[in-house]
């Protein structure tokens, strides 16, 4: 039986947030929200939990998982950063935009891509997130509450949240609420992996991103 935290969307309850900290640092899962969707979340570094995550999901360990850092400092400890990767994720952080970069150690090998030891890190704008990554001292690992039913097929529970906490209470260890209800907008997705920046996913933030960036042949692909 999953824990309850109702906690304020823009003044989340100190308490609350260490109190959940210290049950992910324990290898806690989550149920939580963030600035596009609701997402499933552990502990970076907390190996079982990780892989806890991935049996969620199903997905293989050669697909990359998605973390939250806290600022574009904290993503430098974790992914190397161009000079024009930094120029745009520093004008667009915080915000619903995931960026692939090439990782470095501090990537468990469990999370990144292995054959591009490549991984996925957003900065998220969000008060409960921002607060929970300040308690726990670690990046956040963050896919989307989007789970496959019985026969592998994905399905959505973004219409209510009451029928999302139904659904993964069962499954996760401890579910945050708070007045917002679940998004069904996902990120926007930029690849900095290669010298050739690439627009991978067309979502939340990319009107935005688009009026002034300034990327020559942008090319877009389909997500892994």
């Amino acid at each position: 039986m999953a824990k309850f935290y109702s906690l304020h969307p823009q003044n989340p309850q100190q308490r609350d947030l260490e109190a959940i900290a210290k049950q992910l640092r324990s290898g806690a899962v989550m149920l939580y929200p963030t600035d596009t969707v609701y997402a499933i979340g552990c502990d970076l570094t907390a190996k079982n939990a990780v892989q806890k995550v991935r049996q969620l999901k199903r997905l293989a360990n050669d697909k990359p998982l998605t973390f939250l850092c806290s600022s574009l400092s904290n993503i430098s400890e974790y992914a190397m950063v161009s000079d024009d990767a930094y120029r745009i994720m520093k004008r667009v952080i915080p915000g619903p935009y995931t960026f692939l970069l090439p990782a470095t150690k501090q990537v468990p090998k469990l999370v990144m891509s292995p054959k591009r030891r490549s991984t996925g890190i957003r900065v998220p704008d969000n008060a409960i997130c921002q607060g929970l990554l300040q308690a726990l001292g670690n990046p956040i690992i963050s896919t989307s509450a989007h789970l496959p039913d019985e026969d592998g097929e994905p399905f959505t529970l973004d219409l209510e949240k009451a029928l999302l906490f139904d659904a993964l209470e069962p499954l996760v260890d401890i579910i945050i609420d708070s007045d917002a209800e679940p998004g069904n907008k996902t990120s926007t997705i930029l690849d900095f992996c290669d010298r050739q920046p690439a627009l991978i996913r067309k979502g939340l933030g990319w009107d935005a991103l688009a009026s002034w960036i300034d990327l020559v042949d942008l090319s877009e692909a389909a997500p892994d």
